[in-house]
């Protein structure tokens, strides 16, 4: 599960109640705001700081004993829903037009390698430790990816097709998802099944090793 969705209800709302505060919200008014107990804070706080997606910021000065305060990370803040998806379809969109679909899955293949050029790579796994990573990887960019073994290959299935309304249209798109996984694991990789195309899931065997 990404965002908000993986957490619970009185967790989600704790989280709402500091995307605003950019200097941080003390325990006291969360238990106020969420009318829950001092402990029932904490409790929700600490795995939330553990993960990476609140800190402790510095009390603000009040005169009396300093309180600590909370604020979201940048990670915490990712966690709230952004509407990248509708404003690619209408960027890729507006490309098609001006310079056609060859030039455009040109584009999108190029782009692909880029962004798997910007993480780190996964060439050294292989098998099930691969195919896990590769999922991970796609889990990230928003696809619900799982891996999958079918007879004596591995396969990563992915749920969500984030350019599933631009593909039924323009299938090419699909070229950024083959030549982002191929960048990342150095393995030629065969889109077995496509949403776009009636499937089920989208599944991607892993082939051969390919390039230097």
């Amino acid at each position: 599960m990404q965002g908000l969705s993986q957490f619970g209800d009185t967790r989600q709302r704790l989280l709402r109640q500091l995307l605003p505060a950019r200097n941080g919200v003390g325990v006291e008014e969360l238990c106020e705001r969420l009318r829950v107990s001092h402990n029932a804070v904490r409790q929700h706080l600490t795995p939330l700081v553990v993960r990476g997606f609140v800190e402790r910021v510095e009390p603000r000065a009040t005169g009396g004993r300093p309180q600590a305060r909370y604020a979201l990370t940048a990670a915490g803040r990712e966690l709230f829903p952004r509407n990248y998806g509708a404003i690619a379809a209408a960027l890729i969109s507006q490309l098609l037009e001006r310079m056609g679909e060859a030039e455009v899955g040109a584009m999108l293949q190029e782009l692909g390698s880029t962004v798997a050029a910007t993480q780190a790579s996964m060439r050294t796994e292989h098998g099930e430790a691969l195919a896990r990573a590769l999922a991970q990887r796609l889990d990230a960019l928003g696809y619900e990816a799982v891996p999958a073994r079918h007879g004596d290959d591995w396969e990563v299935e992915a749920f969500n097709c984030v350019f599933h309304a631009l593909a039924r249209q323009h299938p090419q798109v699909c070229k950024f998802d083959i030549a982002y996984m191929e960048a990342a694991t150095g393995r030629r990789v065969h889109h077995m099944e496509c949403m776009v195309r009636g499937g089920q899931v989208c599944r991607f065997r892993l082939g051969q090793v390919v390039g230097p």
